[in-house]
């Protein structure tokens, strides 16, 4: 079947981590109304066999068969979740990343665990999580943490940056969706950050939050300034959260998010699932 326009998409690959995607990224379409379509990729050309293995019918074949289980598990996995919702599937041979990111231009969000087997193997070390965060169309959720994610805050960084206005908006709304509370957090960074430079931060933090609780009344907001490196920052408040969003670039301590620091650090370590809105390409 083919992807919904504006569905989630969940990238499978028959892991533990990617089931669990495919289950929060199920709660997450019921909370938005949207359909959840499951992609299960499998790496062909394989490498590092003999030529002829790799040239072999029966290995492509058996590979894409591995994906159709992986994709009928995973559609298993989210039927608790899944009443009133269109779930479809697909099967696709290539990159985990190149594909992804190629769904995620008509996608509302792609999803993806933080361990894999197969296809997204090595997720850890960045290959599928960072490209996708780097270049995706969307929303990025990286699902991390064994806990159900069904209470706690949702943590957001800002920076006053306009891709910082995005993530504060997708937080305000995943808030108003849950029913938690905002945890609005800004990074002073660096010994040129005194205290007059705080007193301009949390006038900052206000500011960019104005407004937002006249569009979120229901919405519990707590702002939070403090001396640390943003990923520190970050990773301390996200303990005991439901959810963390993060733009992947900025200003001010969050420059350079695409990079390294502090989205690479939240997509490695954060104790629980993982938000990255992308910005635009300058270059």
């Amino acid at each position: 079947m083919t992807m919904l326009e504006r569905a989630i998409v969940v990238g499978v690959d028959g892991s533990t981590s990617a089931i669990r995607a495919a289950e929060w990224a199920a709660a997450e379409a019921v909370r938005r109304k949207s359909a959840l379509h499951i992609v299960a990729v499998y790496v062909w050309p394989v490498t590092g066999y003999p030529e002829a293995l790799v040239a072999s019918h029966q290995l492509h074949e058996a590979l894409r068969e591995n994906a159709h289980d992986w994709a009928r598990r995973a559609r298993e996995a989210v039927l608790d979740h899944a009443e009133g919702m269109r779930v479809t599937d697909e099967v696709v041979a290539g990159s985990p990343a190149s594909v992804l990111i190629a769904r995620s231009g008509s996608a509302s969000m792609v999803v993806v665990g933080s361990r894999g087997l197969g296809g997204f193997s090595g997720l850890l070390l960045g290959s599928t999580a960072v490209a996708l965060a780097a270049h995706a169309d969307c929303p990025v959720a990286v699902v991390r943490g064994d806990g159900e994610f069904d209470s706690g805050p949702v943590v957001v960084g800002v920076d006053g940056s306009p891709l910082s206005e995005r993530a504060i908006a997708f937080a305000f709304e995943e808030a108003a969706a849950r029913g938690a509370e905002l945890r609005a957090v800004l990074a002073c960074y660096g010994s040129q950050y005194l205290d007059t430079y705080v007193d301009e931060a949390q006038e900052l933090l206000a500011r960019r939050l104005a407004g937002w609780g006249e569009k979120y009344p229901d919405v519990m907001v707590t702002r939070k300034v403090t001396r640390s490196s943003p990923a520190k920052m970050l990773l301390k408040q996200s303990e005991g959260a439901q959810l963390v969003v993060v733009g992947s670039r900025g200003r001010g301590g969050f420059t350079g998010l695409t990079m390294g620091s502090t989205s690479q650090a939240m997509i490695h370590h954060a104790p629980c699932p993982v938000v990255v809105l992308r910005g635009q390409d300058t270059d």
